[in-house]
């Protein structure tokens, strides 16, 4: 018998018992931080899981099983020209504009098609930070000039983290590009018209399905207005190329897109039931099968049961300790709006940190920003925030270590602090 590993368990078994034990139930923070864990928990199943994993879960699928590893290290992996591996980057996330979470799927296919560490980080990075609509209600609810500079430091981050986490990684990035040389290059295939045009499709369903409101007239007002005409036609162009392209049966495809408009007549018009059916419906024609569409579901799967646990347990976590907006965790908000003033060193690090920890759904920060400027809060700790808040969060951080590894999520989540404080403090400066 191991008696070190025998003291382990015993002490790991006495831990949970003083825990449960000690369990200060009855306390009203306490049962009030449990309530919000899981209000919290259930806010973000309803509203992030159907429509913004989901379909992130299948266009993740759709890299690792379609795009060819190659192909992946010839734009995106070490050897590639920096201005077009870290252009690609960015600019993909920026058009995906999504938040902190739905990324993650993105980024863990990218990465492990063989994209090198820095262009993949300015992916991540640029995701859920360059979102043009929540720039543009940034300058019109916080101010222009806290705007512009939320865009311009959000731009610049992308880029400087990415060539510091390859540059910090240089080594593993190396042996990334050696093995690179011995892959054989991708023969035959797909089209690469075709190819492009059905990762375009998914983009849009996944864009044009979480498209926010603008709260004003113009281009952002109109396209909201008719986003789900925008989803439904992009649903049905999908269906055809999975006819046309991946030889799926006419007659089940009939059957997922009737079923679809069945329960959203049947729903109301209740978008996440139709979204809910649609997805049940591609698994139901891709899985188990031997072909490309069996594996883009293979892919899509392996995905979804990595990412999804980790996700909803750590939103469990953040609410548990932070609450929902307007609502209370176990810290009290009252510590984040003292902590906030002013424009030190000290709270603008708090701002990165709490920004990081807490979980932003895209454009929620804006209002939430507001309401701790109008308690006190300094402009530089608010650009801080802006800056740490929507790209990171905890759920956030314990996906990135499963795909990254620990030492690589640290420094990431160290380089968007550091960076967010002394930008935050600078531009309070000015």
């Amino acid at each position: 018998m191991d008696a070190r590993r025998e003291f382990r368990i015993a002490a790991l078994l006495a831990a949970v018992f003083a825990a449960f034990y000690f369990l200060p139930v009855g306390m009203p923070r306490f049962d009030g931080a449990v309530t919000e864990a899981l209000e919290l928990t259930k806010w973000y199943a309803r509203e992030h899981v159907i429509l913004c994993l989901l379909p992130a879960f299948w266009i993740a699928g759709a890299i690792a099983a379609f795009v060819s590893q190659a192909s992946v290290m010839r734009y995106l992996g070490p050897k590639a020209p920096k201005p077009l591996a870290y252009g690609v980057g960015s600019v993909s996330g920026t058009i995906l504009a999504v938040c902190s979470c739905t990324v993650l799927p993105l980024f863990a296919g990218i990465y492990r098609m063989g994209a090198g560490l820095g262009p993949a980080i300015a992916f991540l990075y640029s995701g859920p930070a360059i979102n043009a609509l929540a720039i543009i209600l940034t300058a019109k609810v916080l101010g222009a000039q806290i705007g512009l500079a939320r865009a311009v430091g959000a731009v610049v981050f992308s880029v400087v983290i990415g060539l510091l986490m390859a540059y910090f990684f240089r080594r593993d990035e190396r042996e990334k590009a050696a093995r690179a040389v011995n892959l054989p290059q991708p023969e035959g295939g797909r089209p690469l018209r075709q190819t492009a045009a059905f990762f375009a499709t998914l983009v849009g369903i996944l864009v044009f399905a979480n498209w926010g409101a603008s709260g004003s007239d113009g281009f952002f007002a109109t396209v909201f207005a008719l986003k789900w005409w925008l989803t439904g036609g992009l649903g049905l162009l999908l269906a055809w190329q999975l006819w046309r392209w991946f030889g799926l049966e006419a007659g089940k495809l009939a059957v997922v897109v009737a079923a679809v408009a069945a329960v959203a007549v049947i729903s109301g018009g209740h978008a996440a039931a139709a979204v809910l059916t649609g997805t049940l419906g591609l698994a139901w024609l891709t899985a188990g099968r031997k072909d490309e569409a069996g594996e883009w579901f293979d892919q899509a799967w392996g995905y979804t049961k990595q990412i999804t646990p980790l996700l909803l347990g750590g939103v469990l976590v953040a609410g548990l300790l932070l609450g929902r907006p307007g609502y209370e965790g176990l810290i009290p908000s009252e510590w984040i709006s003292q902590s906030v003033g002013g424009n030190s060193l000290g709270a603008n690090l708090f701002a990165s940190l709490a920004g990081a920890l807490m979980y932003f759904a895209t454009l929620t920060e804006i209002p939430i920003l507001q309401g701790l400027i109008g308690n006190g809060m300094g402009s530089g700790p608010a650009l801080a925030l802006l800056l740490a808040g929507p790209a990171l969060s905890l759920p956030n951080m314990l996906v990135i270590n499963s795909v990254i590894g620990p030492k690589k999520t640290a420094t990431y989540v160290m380089l968007v602090v550091v960076m967010a404080t002394i930008t935050g403090w600078i531009y309070g400066a000015i």
